[in-house]
């Protein structure tokens, strides 16, 4: 007699392969539909850097090449995380700190005095110079993995180097940026779009960074060579405008003795000056939120420092992203009215965390921060471009970079050595950067006086007169 249902003869092998068949589809549905989303991403990334007429003009190269960039040094800092002095921030780490914040002014020692003056003496090789600083990251990241894996003595040398080319990239593609702008829009516009492509190329980097340094930091180092080699390749294709010098204006800075001037025009000098209260905050947050919060918490959160510093420094991030994409969307943005804005509202939000010391308080001045950091530089970036000279604008990027980060390291300095009192810490800080508004706003650049009304031309007769 027949088996009244044939189900129970099936065996257990051919249920597990009409399993896995089942599987397998449902795998291979998912691997179409991910990557129908991944290239669908990419299509909609593509059409958004060539957005405005980018891609006529090849600004959407430049944005590409910044996404490599920054997923690049993405890698780097979190291969290298582990060097991070902040956590055990005590009394007795100070002079750690305070040696680490010197070492970092070696990289713009080196770039500010030798590498812009190089890059402006051989910009018809741009193309090659910023390949070259990609070049050097990937090859020495190689090298840091080796020492990484070895603990070798090559370590500090190699992440100095990394450290050197990729502020040397800062300044060869910030003087690239007007050679590539397309009519449709402003530089700050054009800056802010190629920051904001930073971001993305360091938000798809770090969980790839991550799953790389879970194997070993060597491994993340490797990543971030693969990504500095693409790099290299990208940036050697490039529009040929990086390159070229036609139609650009060379203006001449004369003295009253007919000598050249090598001094920054007075706009661009006031627009660095006033970035340095902007920056300079950002360093003394840096240093004194870190040692502050973990010593004397804010209360409720004994317990969760390493939280509280997150938030705070989320803040700061969250501001800085915000900056980037209010840049790149603003039709028209004032550098000149933006740095001061910046600065004043620096000085409001301190005066308040200072008054309303809290959470809220702080997030609120973290966020506030980063904001008008990233406002006032690409505000002086755009003043540079517009203001300095082509053929200087390597020298005058670097000698930027220098100044802003030596505001910084001094404002870290100063919350170094700050006692660990919120209310007078940050009533100093305030008062300190009121101080340096008054400074810089008294010595702003005065608008020449209008000139005499030239008499009018002689008419025919006036000759007679």
């Amino acid at each position: 007699m027949a088996p009244a249902d044939p189900e129970p003869t099936r065996t257990v092998g051919q249920s597990v392969g009409t399993g896995a068949k089942a599987t397998a589809r449902g795998l291979r549905g998912f691997a179409r539909g991910t990557g129908r989303f991944g290239r669908a991403t990419f299509r909609q990334a593509r059409r958004a850097a060539g957005a405005q007429g980018a891609d006529r003009s090849g600004l959407n190269r430049l944005i590409e090449l910044h996404t490599c960039n920054a997923a690049g040094d993405t890698a780097v800092a979190i291969a290298l995380a582990g060097t991070i002095f902040f956590a055990g921030a005590t009394s007795e780490a100070r002079g750690q700190v305070a040696l680490f914040l010197g070492l970092t002014m070696l990289p713009f020692a080196i770039v500010a005095p030798l590498i812009g003056p190089f890059l402006d003496r051989f910009s018809h090789g741009r193309r090659w110079a910023i390949g070259a600083t990609f070049a050097i990251r990937g090859f020495l990241c190689w090298v840091l993995a080796d020492a990484v894996a070895d603990e070798s003595v090559w370590l500090y040398p190699a992440a100095l180097g990394v450290l050197v080319s990729s502020k040397a990239y800062g300044v060869t593609r910030a003087a690239a940026v007007p050679r590539l702008l397309p009519p449709e829009i402003t530089l700050v516009k054009a800056n802010g779009r190629v920051s904001l492509a930073g971001v993305v190329g360091a938000s798809v980097s770090a969980p790839l960074a991550g799953a790389a340094a879970y194997f070993g930091a060597d491994w993340a180092l490797r990543y971030a060579f693969l990504v500095f080699v693409l790099g290299t390749v990208v940036a050697i294709l490039l529009p040929g405008k990086v390159d070229a010098t036609e139609g650009e204006q060379e203006v001449e800075e004369t003295t009253t003795g007919g000598r050249r001037r090598t001094g920054m025009p007075p706009k661009v000098a006031f627009a660095l000056r006033v970035n340095c209260g902007p920056r300079w905050l950002s360093g003394f947050l840096t240093m004194y939120m870190t040692f502050l919060l973990r010593a004397e918490p804010i209360d409720g959160w004994e317990d969760r420092t390493t939280l509280l510093i997150g938030l705070v420094i989320g803040g700061a991030g969250l501001g800085n992203t915000l900056g980037i994409v209010l840049a790149s969307l603003a039709k028209k943005i004032n550098p000149a009215i933006t740095v001061v804005a910046a600065l004043i509202a620096d000085i409001v939000i301190v005066a308040l965390a200072a008054t309303f010391y809290s959470l809220i308080a702080l997030v609120t001045l973290g966020l506030t921060a980063g904001l008008t950091q990233y406002l006032a530089k690409v505000s002086l970036d755009s003043t540079i471009q517009t203001g300095v000279p082509s053929r200087a604008h390597s020298s005058a990027f670097a000698r930027g970079d220098t100044t802003l980060q030596l505001a910084w390291v001094i404002g870290g300095f100063v919350g170094i050595a700050m006692p660990w009192i919120p209310q007078l810490g940050l009533g100093a800080a305030a008062v300190i950067l009121g101080a340096w508004a008054l400074y810089v706003l008294g010595n702003r650049p005065r608008k020449p006086a209008a000139a005499v009304a030239a008499p009018p031309p002689p008419t025919a007769g006036s000759h007679h007169a």
